[in-house]
């Protein structure tokens, strides 16, 4: 009760004595050094782990651990949001995008520490995904968690939460203007001055945190040596037509492992089922364990012996063919690992799986270029930005990749090969897929926010909220005269029909019976389901606020009835929609 009365009197001198822009300012610090902090603590958890289980392998033989470590890992996730949270722990930024578009921003406190846990065992494991996801859903968790705290409205409840990825963003990949950048094109919908100000403190704040406890070391330390040349550019377009080539492959994988995984209605079928996958495919190609930073950091710096390490390939790392052949294999099997990790019921996040599959289609391009006679391409620069042709393709976020990819390797002199590869990458998956990976769920539910601002308020409404239910109902046997009573009862100019069990027969139109409605001769005559019509169409309760717009668009009819399985539930009006509407419109856009 004393916390109440104490937080009570808070607010009430905030509102007082500070404005709302400052405090905003304020919590943009608060909500970086917490994010900032969750990174750390993954980031390290992950590592402690991974030391613990590998650091005694010995390299030059198979070790039979990796067949089993990423299903325990996998198993530990599982049962603790089973058993321990009980609630659903979600995959990081598409969860923020849920929020954003159903929940009014609104995320479960308990995501604050379950993205953590289940992340760390996920990935330290062995699980073949990264960790950006499951920091930026705690960094988000954290921003609506305050913002709820402090009674602040949805708007900006949802700035908190652009706060909370920009800043988590930042502290994970240590690149403050990516995450900014991230932020806009991925989570943020409406930009205005007044919330640009917050998203930059809290991706300083986020990536000092950052640096304070993990160090100011670039992801990838790598001294390009030789930039690019003009020379080089068609090949670069070539790498771009390639990164979204497998970008294409990466999401049609996804989701179709995804979907496959949805269908197996028993967790520990799914777990086993993916645990098996996954502990071959890492069995065979250790590569593939974690987030695979290390192998990526190795082969930029030309050393492609982890690639063979542990596995049956241990001593061929010379032979140029099988070098070829593994990048292949690497690319092809990595969104496989992935996909399993997901579906079997692991936690993480996407962006270092496609930074891992960037890498080695760089590698795969300039080693096949090289068995075609073209030796003069710097492969690391390659490796580079077919990372970012896959931040680009996969995450349909190509500014993002740019800057990304400029910041964790401090490759600023591959800026144009870079928005050139990830231009490219972009408008050819645009070709073959709608949606990224974290949309393409929301999308298919008709719940995705994007940056069409219409879209994205229809997507906020919902027509259960929308739905009348004070209309007078008749039935199809009543007479005109028991019509004329329930209309001098009502106030609307429409009747329902409907059967005794609720099934929705058709409309009475009051302007259709005006002519008739003062005859009292005729009021035993005429029976109701003589002078009613069946509407040309109706609404479902689960159809989307832009299906139902189309619908009113089509008809021109100003109501249209909701029905559920045939029986009738109420009206929607064109008028309530538009009033709707125009209250989110200017709630969105206020600065």
């Amino acid at each position: 009760m004393r916390k109440v009365s104490v937080l009570r009197r808070f607010l009430i001198w905030r509102i007082k004595h500070m404005s709302q822009r400052n405090f905003i300012m304020i919590l943009s610090v608060i909500i970086g050094v917490l994010a900032g902090l969750g990174a750390v603590v993954i980031k390290n958890g992950v590592h402690l782990i991974k030391e613990l289980l590998t650091s005694n392998i010995v390299i030059n033989y198979q070790n039979y651990l990796f067949f089993f470590l990423p299903a325990i890992g996998i198993l530990i996730t599982v049962l603790y949001i089973r058993f321990v949270a009980r609630q659903h722990v979600g995959h990081g930024i598409p969860s923020v995008l849920f929020a954003i578009s159903r929940t009014h921003g609104v995320i479960k406190r308990h995501n604050i520490f379950s993205s953590i846990f289940t992340s760390v065992f996920t990935v330290g494991f062995g699980g073949s995904v990264g960790l950006e996801g499951p920091t930026v859903a705690t960094g988000a968790a954290i921003g609506s968690n305050l913002g709820q705290l402090f009674r602040l409205n949805y708007k900006q409840i949802t700035l908190l939460l652009g706060l909370a990825s920009a800043a988590a963003m930042s502290a994970i990949f240590k690149s403050p203007i990516a995450a900014v950048v991230f932020a806009i094109e991925v989570i943020m919908i409406d930009l205005t001055m007044a919330s640009l100000i917050p998203l930059l403190i809290a991706s300083v704040t986020g990536v000092l945190t950052s640096y304070f406890f993990l160090g100011q070391a670039v992801m990838y330390p790598l001294d390009l040596g030789v930039s690019f040349t003009l020379k080089d550019i068609p090949y670069y377009i070539l790498l771009g037509l390639l990164a979204g080539l497998v970008s294409v492959y990466f999401t049609k994988m996804y989701i179709f492992v995804e979907s496959s995984f949805e269908r197996i209605n028993i967790w520990y079928v799914k777990w086993i089922t993916g645990g098996v996958i996954l502990g071959i495919l890492i069995f065979f190609f250790p590569s593939l364990y974690g987030e695979g930073y290390d192998a990526v950091n190795s082969c930029l710096q030309g050393d492609y012996s982890p690639l063979f390490n542990n596995s049956l390939f241990y001593g061929l790392q010379d032979e140029i063919i099988m070098v070829f052949i593994l990048f292949l294999l690497i690319i092809f099997l990595k969104a496989i690992a992935t996909s399993v990790t997901f579906g079997a019921g692991g936690i993480g996040g996407i962006f270092a799986p496609t930074l891992f599959m960037g890498a080695f289609t760089g590698l795969f391009f300039t080693t096949f270029l090289k068995y075609l006679g073209v030796n003069h391409l710097n492969a690391s620069n390659f490796a580079l930005v077919g990372m970012g042709g896959l931040i680009a393709g996969v995450l349909h976020a190509p500014l993002t990749a740019v800057f990304l990819i400029a910041e964790i390797t401090t490759g600023y002199q591959l800026f144009v090969p870079l928005m050139v590869t990830a231009t490219i990458s972009y408008a050819t998956i645009k070709i073959f897929v709608k949606n990224s990976v974290y949309t393409h769920q929301l999308a298919r539910r008709g719940e995705l926010i994007t940056h069409h601002k219409d879209k994205a308020i229809l997507s906020m409404m919902t027509v259960n909220k929308l739905i009348e239910r004070d209309f007078k109902t008749v039935t199809p046997d009543d007479k005109l005269g028991d019509l004329v009573k329930v209309i001098a009862d009502s106030k609307r100019n429409i009747y329902p029909v409907i059967e005794d069990d609720g099934t929705f027969c058709g409309i009475v139109v009051l302007d259709d019976i005006r002519h008739i409605m003062f005859k009292p001769e005729l009021y035993d005559e005429k029976t109701v389901s003589s002078m009613m019509f069946m509407p040309g169409t109706s609404i479902d309760p689960e159809e989307s606020m832009e299906e139902v717009a189309r619908k009113f668009q089509e008809t021109r009819n100003y109501n249209l009835p909701v029905l559920k399985d045939g029986k009738y539930i109420g009206f929607i009006s064109r008028a309530n929609v538009f009033s709707e509407y125009r209250k989110l419109l200017r709630d969105f856009s206020d600065e």
